[in-house]
């Protein structure tokens, strides 16, 4: 079967909730995109699906703005989700990849995420403390990774602060 991507289109709501619902044990994640897409912190050209060759939503990848040290601004990879049918067969991957490659067309310099660093080291993220970016969250450093970006310069530095809707959900 045949999978690609796109940017998802405001019909694809409902689609992608119910990705992220029968991903997930409880619906944090689904009411957290629905929240994201009400903050100003939502980047529509950034919230990446995959569909397969019918057409059905089948994964989705999430970047929104945050705000980085005093003034900076990077991006908040969260959530991703596959529908369970789909997961272990590359989707994720496929669905990340074009979400991080449309976060650099876009002239963006810097992502974060919180997960697992195996996962993520795969697209080349690593401890966000190395790049002096730092996370609101008490996990372990090797969680809590940045992914500086091709017009990454070395900055922005410092704490990022998530937009409301992530502490909200």
């Amino acid at each position: 079967m045949q999978v690609i991507t796109r940017v998802e289109c405001p019909d694809d709501a409902p689609a992608t909730r119910r990705v992220h619902m029968a991903a997930f044990p409880g619906p944090d994640e689904a009411d957290l995109v629905d929240a994201l897409r009400r903050d100003p912190a939502w980047l529509p050209e950034l919230s990446l699906v995959a569909v397969d060759e019918t057409g059905l939503v089948i994964g989705h990848a999430l970047l929104t703005r945050l705000r980085v040290g005093e003034d900076g601004a990077g991006l908040a990879l969260a959530p991703v989700a596959v529908a369970p049918e789909w997961q272990r067969k590359g989707v994720g991957e496929l669905v990340v990849r074009a979400a991080l490659s449309a976060a650099e067309e876009a002239g963006e310099k810097l992502v974060v995420v919180l997960g697992d660093p195996e996962y993520y080291g795969r697209f080349g993220f690593s401890a966000a403390g190395r790049h002096e970016v730092s996370g609101p969250f008490e996990v372990p450093d090797a969680y809590f990774q940045a992914l500086p970006l091709p017009g990454y310069d070395g900055a922005p530095r410092g704490l990022c602060r998530y937009p409301e809707a992530f502490v909200a959900v």
